[in-house]
């Protein structure tokens, strides 16, 4: 691939990407949602520090994620995972701070308010050391949680599920990617999360539910799958068919079945489009990504193709969520990457 010269905050052009002839260290900075994290990765792939601090425990008593709130608490945590984050580097590779070839940040898509937090302080390292600046799109960057102890290179097909975007993306070259499909309505960890609230799992439900499906019958209830052309997919019906199930019963609910059910449901629609697009390419790489490719049956389905002769990756458990590994990683690959240090935070995808 062609390497980027970023000049951004630095006096001297400097060369990024595997190509570049040295090694690049790439701190990077994640504020998307309700993880404040940050971690610097060698060339792409090798995590020298990574750090993660958690709101999943702030943001249960209200059911949800409180934009306003999860600001305040990056606010509050962002200088302790930096601090940490180069602690780490120091003590595992004796990497400091002027070691570090560039800053990269999430810009979006996530809460303005939040990205805003992460931004401002990776531009703020830029400045102090004098290095570049990089603005990284947060769903390139979960495809990039692939690359981290592997070795991984495209082409290769991707199935990108979280909890607001669900998308099936052909992976032509670091740099050159399309989306062939998406969710036309809810993504997969956001039908998860509304199901599970039907059913009155606490927040955040899509793990919870995960769990009791795996004591349930997967074939107990007969749930509609969204009828979509092409490599879209649809989940609002499947969600509306589970509320009237559950209204169905005026006793004791079988959670597990339904739950089991649910859970079939999704990953053999996911399944089945991914297998369309990976027969019209002919690739015979094939990647998950996003917070949920931790899902147990979803991953177990994907993993299920290697059966058929295709080889498939999925990021480690800790990499699945939001992480800043994924984001150096990105940066380092330049993925659709922003250099233009006055480039702003976006809440949609671009």
């Amino acid at each position: 691939m062609k390497n980027t010269k970023y000049k951004l905050y630095s006096k001297e052009s400097v060369e990024i990407g595997p190509d570049s002839g040295y090694d690049n260290y790439i701190m990077a900075i994640e504020s998307s949602c309700d993880e404040t994290a940050c971690a610097i990765v060698k060339n792409g792939r090798e995590v020298i520090a990574n750090v993660v601090a958690s709101q999943i425990k702030t943001h249960a008593q209200f059911g949800g994620v409180i934009p306003e709130i999860a600001a305040r608490e990056h606010l509050d945590s962002i200088n302790i995972v930096i601090e940490e984050a180069f602690k780490q580097a120091k003590d595992n590779a004796n990497i400091e701070p002027d070691d570090i070839s560039a800053f990269a940040a999430t810009v979006g898509p996530g809460l303005v308010g939040c990205l805003l937090v992460g931004l401002n302080a990776a531009k703020t390292l830029a400045l102090t050391f004098d290095k570049p600046f990089i603005g990284v799109n947060h769903l390139n960057a979960h495809l990039c949680g692939n690359y981290l102890d592997t070795d991984l290179k495209p082409p290769f097909m991707a199935l990108l599920v979280s909890g607001g975007h669900t998308q099936i993306i052909d992976v032509k070259s670091y740099s050159e990617q399309h989306i062939l499909g998406e969710t036309i309505d809810d993504a997969v960890g956001e039908a998860y999360d509304k199901v599970a609230r039907l059913i009155g799992l606490p927040y955040p439900g899509g793990p919870k539910l995960d769990k009791l499906a795996q004591e349930g019958n997967p074939h107990a209830f007969k749930l509609p799958e969204g009828k979509v052309d092409g490599y879209n997919f649809s989940f609002s019906g499947l969600k509306t068919a589970v509320l009237r199930l559950v209204k169905s019963f005026d006793g004791e609910i079988p959670t597990n079945d339904i739950c089991a059910s649910f859970q079939e449901t999704v990953s053999a629609t996911l399944l089945k489009k991914l297998k369309l697009a990976l027969e019209k390419s002919g690739y015979k790489q094939v990647v998950i990504a996003g917070g949920v490719a931790a899902n147990s049956e979803i991953r177990k389905k994907i993993f299920n193709l290697e059966n058929e002769g295709y080889k498939v990756f999925a990021p480690p458990m800790k990499y699945c969520t939001d992480n800043a590994a994924m984001v150096a990683s990105c940066a380092y690959f330049n993925t659709n990457t922003f250099d233009d240090v006055n480039v702003e935070v976006f809440s949609r995808v671009k």
